[in-house]
């Protein structure tokens, strides 16, 4: 009986390790001799690994930056999508403002289409966010570009504007075309 305990020592001993196993722990006992008896300068290795390490925080940094830059410059374009249309038909509303105010016979049907055609464009603009700088009131050289100016007198005290002599139009918050006035100096 007593050889019995003995027998199960032997049967819960370690397994003999696998191959791959005694591959891998030769192998690091090879590469433990290499390390021990090369002439590899740990330091400058470790500040190369340092300086790799930076490079590649750095570049990533501006890969995030670059993304970052790239996703503004879409909401602007987005957010001012159709500035360059809008722009091209201002002179094509000014041409139908001129039209309107050159005829008299309220009772002519030309008059009544170029009405009709005035109001749609305008709406279209609107709906747009396109509307008509304010040109009443104080100048503001960023919505309004002075092309002459008058004394200034009761009425029209200095730097106020006098006459709009055309339109000005903007989009959101950026002037498409200033308008252009007369400006009490």
């Amino acid at each position: 009986m007593a050889d019995q305990p003995e027998a199960k020592k032997k049967d819960q001993k370690q397994p003999e390790p696998s191959l791959k196993e005694e591959i891998e722990a030769e192998m690091k006992a090879d590469l433990d001799d290499q390390v021990k008896t090369s002439d590899v300068d740990i330091d400058a290795l470790q500040k190369e690994r340092d300086d790799f390490e930076d490079k590649y925080l750095r570049a990533a940094a501006e890969i995030s930056n670059m993304n970052n830059r790239f996703n503004k410059e879409r909401a602007s374009l987005l957010q001012y999508d159709g500035q360059k249309l809008a722009t091209a038909v201002l002179p094509v509303l000014d041409n139908l403002e001129r039209a309107l105010a050159s005829s008299t016979d309220d009772a002519d049907p030309l008059k009544k289409g170029v009405e009709m055609v005035y109001t749609h464009l305008e709406a279209a603009l609107k709906d747009n966010k396109v509307e008509a700088v304010p040109a009443v009131g104080k100048f503001d050289p960023t919505m309004h570009q002075a092309v002459q100016t008058v004394p200034a007198d009761d009425d029209h005290p200095k730097d106020t504007i006098v006459q709009v002599l055309q339109k000005g139009y903007k989009m959101k918050d950026r002037v498409l075309r200033p308008a252009m006035v007369v400006v009490a100096n």
